[in-house]
């Protein structure tokens, strides 16, 4: 199992292979074949960053039965694709910050999928060879917007409503995984991979017929159960197994600017 992270220290952004408690530097980009350059850092000393920079943020609705189940919504016959500006993306251990009207605001616990290379109408077989690694994701969702825009642009795509990280994992079941949220050390959702309505292969084989992925863009393959707004203050926390724990603070757009 490899985990590779995107971090900052001493004022250089660089691509790492997480070892334990070490980060062992990569020079250039881990989608184009970075090499180690033998120096390390102690992950305590550095901050972690979102673990790509996806051109392309692709999402699915309504992947879990128990997502859709007491809002009496049929599964689609089709992934229900949707998209996020990669201008919302942020990491671990950042402010998710509600700009202002959002006051209905709710976590959604994801698997999110990495895409390794160039991928344009790939058949469900060879989707597994399009996959760089795994990683956890927030779909933060305003659902009044989300209600009642015509667009879910703002409901789902304002900024820092894409949380990624804090590693890339390979080498792990993406098709059986536990996906987690907990506010404030409350678990709220609790599902494996297995159950996603539409799975991980069929899901990059919908959308490479109609849009081509890039190496470093994401997926973020969607939630299960039922999910709860949050408050300024509040701590959400998404795991998912064998990546790790995305750990954010809330707050208001106002706060931040006063």
């Amino acid at each position: 199992m490899t985990r590779y992270v995107r971090y900052t220290a001493d004022g250089k952004v660089s691509y790492g292979v997480l070892d334990g408690e070490i980060i062992r530097e990569l020079h250039g980009n881990i989608f184009a074949g970075a090499e180690p350059t033998g120096k390390t850092s102690k992950l305590s000393n550095v901050k972690l960053l979102a673990p790509c920079e996806p051109l392309n943020v692709a999402a699915i609705g309504r992947n879990y039965k128990s997502h859709i189940a007491d809002r009496n919504i049929a599964p689609a016959p089709h992934p229900p694709l949707f998209w996020k500006p990669a201008s919302c993306i942020i990491g671990t251990d950042e402010n998710i910050v509600f700009p202002e009207g959002a006051n209905n605001v709710h976590y959604e616990a994801e698997m999110v999928v990495v895409i390794g290379k160039k991928a344009k109408n790939v058949s469900k077989a060879d989707a597994p060879g399009c996959i760089f690694g795994i990683t956890a994701g927030n779909d933060v969702s305003e659902r009044d917007w989300q209600k009642n825009d015509l667009q879910w642009f703002r409901a789902k795509g304002s900024d820092t409503f894409g949380v990624l990280g804090p590693a890339i994992v390979q080498g792990v079941n993406y098709n059986d995984l536990l996906v987690e949220s907990r506010l404030n050390g409350e678990v709220r959702q609790s599902q494996r991979t297995k159950d996603l309505l539409f799975d991980v292969d069929t899901v990059i084989s919908y959308i490479t017929q109609f849009v081509t992925l890039m190496p470093g863009d994401v997926i973020y393959t969607g939630t299960p159960g039922t999910t709860k707004p949050m408050q300024p203050g509040d701590i959400i926390e998404v795991e998912v197994e064998g990546v790790g724990t995305l750990r954010n603070g809330i707050a208001r757009a106002s706060t931040i600017m006063d």
